[in-house]
């Protein structure tokens, strides 16, 4: 039943992947906390670990997100979308905190004419050749 199924678009990732080096001790910590069964594996101790902080400095984030102007979440900009900001004259100015995605079917050209600057903390997902055209852009 399920072989009829397909996905209209490609899902985008939830999260991203990162690595860090960690000093023996500290690892050897964090392995102990997983054995004692406080967490259920390293991953979820350092995201654990991460949100706690994060928490602890909620309000400057969310000072800094309001001086900087910041988009906060998921922000996807569309080839209709940079087709309208292209054709109104008013070029786009991306400032998000999360995740910015530009659709694939945007090409280098139509992301020059329509994108004036691309300030992405966290994740800018957008393809080779699109992400090349706006480098000079990108902060």
């Amino acid at each position: 039943m399920t072989d009829n199924l397909r996905e209209l678009r490609p899902r985008a990732p939830e999260s991203e992947k990162l690595t860090i080096n960690l000093g023996f001790v500290d690892l050897g910590r964090i392995d102990l906390m997983v054995r004692d069964g406080f967490y259920a594996n390293r991953a979820d101790f350092i995201r654990t670990a991460v949100r706690n902080q994060l928490e602890r400095q909620g309000d400057a984030v969310r000072q800094s997100v309001a001086r900087k102007q910041l988009t906060l979440g998921l922000s996807q900009y569309t080839r209709q979308d940079l087709e309208a900001a292209r054709d109104a004259g008013t070029p786009l100015h991306i400032h998000v905190l999360g995740l910015a995605s530009i659709a694939l079917d945007v090409t280098p050209e139509l992301a020059r004419e329509a994108i004036a600057s691309v300030e992405v903390l966290g994740a800018f997902h957008a393809s080779p050749a699109v992400k090349a055209a706006l480098a000079d852009r990108t902060a």
